[in-house]
């Protein structure tokens, strides 16, 4: 019994040694992650080209820019997912890569472009897998956790559902829900608004703004220039694997910036109300 016993024990020990250990509290403005003359290649292409970027703790930056412009490159580099080919990426002031993946797990969390499951697991099942990293460390929190990730991205009436056997709109959201349920202070969302109606974008643009109220930092890749106007801190313009401008919509957003990236007339506008950004294609 004696010996069951210390075997149990080396056990525990090995256990809380490797358990990973979750970063402090953020405060406003906190560097969370950086990206330091980065070079990325796919293949043999390089697709970004000396980018510096950094991401602070209380702000939602926008990725915007063509298709083809490294936003969701850029994204997957900040993230670790991706290597880079020259420059750096930090995370919490460490090289991104000698972070292991818990470590990493505990803080940032990623949202594809898309999401697949080839098992017939239920809404709240795909929800909670967002809290893998924390079942060792805080395994009292899952449950509220959960519940409030739903919540806020309005899952909670279909969580008993396949998730195979929702509509699109629906899978962006439960994919949403995962990734706010991980908790982790650095989100970083591929396109999150694509697939979704005029009230679940903006849904989920303001869940974006709160969690950079409660201190965390959001990197959004966006399409909408409206949208990356109305809920953005900071945007950065992104053209041919470069950053073109970054800085708050109000000061970097103009008729002739965006017509020169988007190859396509743009005209910047102030809201007739309540003067915030404008931007739309210019028709005559």
């Amino acid at each position: 019994m004696k010996l069951l016993s210390d075997v149990r024990l080396l056990s525990d020990m090995r256990l809380l040694r490797n358990r990973p250990t979750p970063p402090p509290p953020a405060e406003p403005g906190d560097v969370l992650a950086t990206a330091e003359d980065l070079y990325v290649r796919l293949g043999t292409r390089e697709v970004l080209r000396g980018v510096d970027i950094t991401v602070r703790a209380g702000e939602v930056l926008a990725l915007v820019g063509p298709n083809g412009a490294g936003k969701s490159t850029l994204l997957g580099a900040l993230a670790a997912d991706l290597p880079a080919a020259a420059g750096v990426v930090r995370i919490y002031g460490r090289p991104a890569t000698e972070w292991s993946a818990p470590e990493l797990a505990l803080r940032r969390a990623v949202l594809p472009q898309s999401a697949t499951l080839s098992f017939p697991f239920a809404v709240e099942e795909v929800v909670r897998m967002g809290r893998a990293p924390w079942a060792a460390v805080a395994p009292d929190e899952n449950d509220p956790a959960v519940a409030r990730a739903m919540a806020a991205t309005e899952v909670t009436a279909f969580a008993s559902r396949s998730f195979s056997a929702l509509s699109g709109g629906e899978r962006a959201r439960v994919a949403l829900a995962r990734v706010l349920a991980q908790r982790a202070p650095l989100l970083l969302l591929d396109e999150p608004t694509a697939a979704l109606d005029l009230k679940h974008q903006e849904l989920v643009l303001r869940v974006c703004r709160e969690r950079a109220r409660a201190g965390d930092a959001v990197v959004v890749v966006l399409h909408d220039l409206g949208l990356a106007a109305a809920y953005a801190h900071r945007v950065a313009i992104l053209h041919a694997g470069r950053i073109a401008a970054a800085g708050p919509p109000a000061e970097v957003f103009s008729d002739r910036l965006l017509t020169e990236v988007y190859d396509q007339p743009v005209e910047v506008l102030p809201h007739p109300r309540t003067g915030e950004v404008l931007v739309t294609p210019r028709r005559d």
